[in-house]
């Protein structure tokens, strides 16, 4: 199963482009602060995240201000020069 929820910030979000199926797309970047818990032993999270919206939930993700926190849902995917991973964002809470 491939499937992330992340509770992260709006960093950046670049203008509104459509993919080559006519879909409107939001390319964006989302930061993570957290603490976990590995092997027993507390440990600070913090990292930033390149995803990307497709479809209908290009609107509410459209809406936020940069800065928000938000839960995302979606899956990972192969970035598309082949380098990384992407978050592609399904729902948002």
């Amino acid at each position: 199963m491939n499937r992330l929820v992340l509770q992260a910030q709006l960093q950046e979000r670049a203008a509104l482009r459509y993919t080559p199926a006519g879909l409107p797309a939001l390319d964006l970047v989302l930061k993570h602060e957290s603490e976990v818990t590995e092997d027993g032993h507390p440990r600070k999270v913090s990292m930033e995240l390149r995803a990307v919206a497709i479809g209908e939930i290009t609107q509410p993700v459209g809406r936020l201000e940069l800065g928000a926190s938000r839960t995302f849902a979606g899956f990972l995917a192969a970035a598309r020069n082949g380098r990384g991973v992407v978050f592609h964002v399904t729902a948002l809470d």
